[in-house]
Order: structure tokens, then C-alpha cells, then sequence
């Protein structure tokens, strides 16, 4: 018997060994989980609208009939799955990536000022850093390079230590807003949160992405559950079993429904605030944003132009956002009045 068992075993082994010699992505048990779910999630959008059109018979004719109605209701199907394998497959961004764009820069921009006695301009493909904020705005593209180190610690007060600003896991120097993940191993600008179904960190990189991911299933789900409550009021005498299976099938969709429009309008509250959602519930465990009141956004530069920021910057280009200056605090506790309203403060 043991002999037996043995025998299975290595036959298992074997085979497992082969089928990662072939699929070499699926060998990481984190990347199987990540592909599983992936996959769940793919299967569970086709079970919903599958049903839909197995049991509809109503929605076929329709189809027939206006061919372009559902055409449309298809065409956001995909467009939603396509935008979450665009979205899961982004990189957030990553602090040692823009870390080793600056330190190889200013290697770059010291060879070169040595040979030649001219500046440099950066190497590093379309990568550019920018580094916002009154007193230290500037773009990051070789003309006035310096060291990684250097500029984080110009973006928080005078007198910080490197040691306090450097993470404990990876020792990585985190510019503010970063975070290391411990899911991901690495620290995340702008981090927002670690989405379990992408399998991936949301941070600055992917947010945009995020956003528009749960726009688009928050429609789908929406437009999926009018057809579900179509058909249930056209054929509620038919067999049992199919109005069962349909209104256990709109109970699940109503959840998630009233779940998507929840995180759609809290992401997008965090959207128009420039906020992350870790920001927002650890505000009290963030060394530098302790002492500064509830109201108050210090990373916010207006309604507009965080929705400029959010939506219209390229994706090479990483912001590095500085520490506000206590004027800068103040000017932003200050309360409106009607004449700030008048003149747009708030944008």
C-alpha cells in the first residue's frame, strides 16, 4: 500500500512538474491564486448574462428585431473585462522603479558632465518624475539631477532623518504618500489599497484605470439587473425553477450592485479630494498627517485640476507630491465664504 502511494505521489509530482515546465507563470502559488480569481471572475460574468440569454426568450426576439440594443449591452460587457485585465495587469507604480529611473539619471548626467561639461538629458525612455509643490516644483528629466535620497528628504519638513522616511522591509527611501505592501513585497506610490481580485496594488499608476474598471461593471450590473427584472415580470407564471434560479441570480447582482455604487462614490470622493483610501482610515497612524485636522485635504489643489492630475497625466509621468508647508495648512483650513465660492477657490 505504501509502495502504491509512493508510486502516485511521484507520478503527481512528475506531472505538476511538467505542466509548470510549460506554464512557468502558474508555478508561483500567488500567481495561481491571482489567476484563479481571474478567471472566477470571468466565469461568473458569463453564468449571469448566459442565463440571461438561455432563458430570455423575449430578449432573443428583441435581439432580432434591434440587433444594436444588444450589441451595445455586449459591447460593455467586454469593454468591462478587457478593462479589468487592462487593470490587474498595470503596475501601480512602484517606488524602486522611479528610485532606480532618478539614480540612473544622475549617473547618466554626472558621465556626461565629466566628458562633456553639459547637461545631460535622461535616458531612461519616456519615464519622467515630477516633483510638485510651490517651493520644490520642477521636472525631473535630467537637466538638474540629484540623488534619490536627496530628493525625498527635500520633500518633507527640514531636520526629518533619512532612517525615518526609509522602509523597514524593503529599506527603501519612500517619498510621502508611499506605503509598502506586504502582499506585493514593495512600496507603492500613492498607495491606495491592495485589491484582492486584480491580484495587484492600486496606487498612483492605476487608480485612473481602477476607477473606470468599477464605472464600467457598476453600469453592467445595473443594465444586467433591468433585464433580469424584465423577465421576471414577463414570464413569473412560467416553470418555477427558472424564476428561482433567476431571483436567487438578482439577489447576488443586487448586492454587488449597491456594493459597486458604494465604492464608485467613495472613490470618487477620494478622486475630487486627492486622497487614498489608506490616508482616509489611517489618517491618526500617518506620522505626517497626525496633526492636521479632519477637514482639511493637504494634498488637494482644487476640484479641478485633481481631476486634471487624475485623468489627463500619462502614465510616465510619476508625481512626487512634498509635505504642504504650514502656510500652504492654513490657507487650506481656512473656511469658505461666499467670495471663495464666487472666485472658484475651491477648484
Amino acid at each position: 500500500m505504501t509502495t502504491v502511494m509512493g508510486i502516485c505521489r511521484s507520478f503527481r509530482d512528475r506531472a505538476f512538474a511538467r505542466f509548470f515546465h510549460c506554464f512557468p507563470c502558474l508555478s508561483d502559488p500567488a500567481r495561481r491564486s491571482s489567476w484563479g480569481l481571474k478567471v472566477t471572475l470571468v466565469m461568473l460574468h458569463l453564468i449571469f448574462v448566459g442565463i440571461l440569454f438561455v432563458f430570455d426568450g423575449d430578449l432573443i426576439e428583441k435581439t432580432k428585431k434591434e440587433p444594436w440594443y444588444t450589441a451595445l449591452y455586449l459591447l460593455l460587457l467586454l469593454a468591462t473585462l478587457v478593462q479589468y485585465f487592462i487593470t490587474s495587469s498595470s503596475s501601480p507604480g512602484y517606488v524602486v522603479d522611479v528610485m532606480r529611473a532618478v539614480n540612473e539619471t544622475n549617473v547618466i548626467y554626472q558621465k556626461s558632465s565629466m566628458a562633456s561639461k553639459q547637461p545631460a538629458s535622461s535616458q531612461n525612455g519616456s519615464l519622467n518624475v515630477v516633483i510638485e509643490g510651490s517651493q520644490s516644483g520642477r521636472n525631473f528629466q535630467g537637466s538638474n539631477p540629484s540623488s534619490w535620497t536627496k530628493l525625498v528628504i527635500d520633500m518633507y519638513p527640514p531636520g526629518t532623518s533619512i532612517r525615518s522616511c526609509t522602509c523597514s522591509y524593503c529599506n527603501v527611501e519612500q517619498p510621502p504618500r508611499a506605503k509598502h505592501c506586504h502582499d506585493c513585497d514593495k512600496c507603492v506610490l500613492q498607495f491606495d489599497h491592495h485589491c484582492v481580485w486584480l491580484g495587484s496594488c492600486v496606487g498612483q499608476d492605476n487608480h485612473c484605470k481602477f476607477w473606470w474598471y468599477i464605472c464600467e461593471e457598476t453600469a453592467l450590473c445595473l443594465w444586467t439587473g433591468i433585464l433580469y427584472i424584465m423577465y421576471l415580470k414577463a414570464n413569473i407564471s412560467r416553470p418555477w425553477w427558472k424564476d428561482a434560479i433567476m431571483i436567487l441570480l438578482l439577489i447576488a447582482l443586487s448586492i454587488s450592485i449597491i456594493f459597486l455604487l458604494l465604492l464608485l462614490l467613495f472613490h470618487s470622493y477620494l478622486v475630487l479630494t486627492n486622497q487614498t483610501t489608506y490616508e482616509l482610515v489611517r489618517r491618526r497612524r500617518i506620522p505626517y498627517l497626525r496633526r492636521i485636522p479632519e477637514r482639511v485635504y493637504p494634498f488637494s489643489k482644487g476640484i479641478c485640476r485633481n481631476l486634471y492630475n487624475f485623468c489627463c497625466v500619462r502614465s510616465s509621468i510619476y508625481s512626487l507630491e512634498p509635505l504642504p508647508s504650514s502656510q500652504e495648512l492654513e490657507e487650506k483650513a481656512r473656511p469658505y465664504t461666499c467670495l471663495d465660492i464666487l472666485t472658484c477657490r475651491c477648484c
